[in-house]
């Protein structure tokens, strides 16, 4: 997987060497956000003021984007790393989860950068993991709040989940949410071989398979005009099935 450069330092990247005097802050309870981005330049910035503020080091994956996506998150304080073309959402998050453990991360939150996740969830999360002793937290729009999600991409949402418990034994209320937090040693235990939506149920897959504890937390998913033009509807959730059944014929 080709990215170009690494920097220990917020608000760098490769194209920005002059900009690594600001240091990273000390990780909230070791934990580190991963977030992959692709084209995402109209709302990056206030997607991370607030992750900032709270003190957790952000690493953004910008996946080959167009427009000012690399720009706008380095001036807002995250480590960019950048893909030099467009591989998939799994695969910048390969990028960002393998940045995170080389830094010494204790725990890796998933983070999509398109406004949809609530930062008030991710101690939600971390609290639930710790004391129940899991080493997987899953965000679950169903346990918890999903306004305006589309009446179609509900429909689709509820077919994944039987998907997965048909073919993976997984006993979930939401397979696809991008909401995640992982103990260091669950996110050591696998690869995300898949580059586009398949990861998600790939991820959960490799930890169910590695006998790793897996809870669901409630969270809020908030459908916006912006991420429901992203692809959020109907036709992204058809992608989702689509790629599961890709990933099921690749096991």
């Amino acid at each position: 997987m080709r990215h170009e450069g690494i920097s220990p330092a917020a608000g760098s990247c490769y194209d920005c060497p002059m900009m690594m005097e600001k240091e990273l802050p000390e990780p909230v309870g070791g934990l580190w956000i991963a977030m992959p981005a692709f084209n995402e330049a109209a709302v990056i910035a206030e997607v991370l003021a607030p992750l900032c503020r709270a003190g957790y080091p952000v690493v953004v994956v910008d996946d080959g984007s167009s427009d000012a996506t690399a720009d706008m998150a380095l001036a807002a304080g995250a480590v960019v790393l950048r893909h030099a073309v467009n591989l998939g959402q799994g695969a910048a998050l390969q990028t960002a989860m393998e940045y995170c453990l080389q830094q010494g991360a204790r725990y890796i939150c998933t983070f999509d950068a398109d406004g949809q996740h609530d930062p008030a969830d991710i101690p939600r999360l971390f609290d639930a993991l710790t004391r129940q002793g899991a080493d997987v937290a899953l965000g679950s729009r169903f346990l918890g709040q999903a306004p305006r999600l589309p009446a179609s991409r509900r429909l689709l949402l509820k077919a994944a989940v039987a998907f997965m418990r048909l073919y993976g034994g997984l006993k979930l209320t939401d397979a696809h949410n991008g909401l995640r937090l992982f103990t260091r040693d669950a996110a050591r235990r696998f690869q995300i071989r898949q580059a586009r939506m398949a990861h998600a149920s790939e991820m959960v897959r490799k930890c169910h398979k590695a006998g790793l504890k897996i809870i669901e937390v409630p969270c809020t998913i908030r459908y916006t005009d912006y991420s429901l033009s992203k692809g959020q509807g109907g036709l992204g959730s058809i992608n989702i099935l689509l790629d599961l059944f890709l990933e099921r014929l690749h096991r």
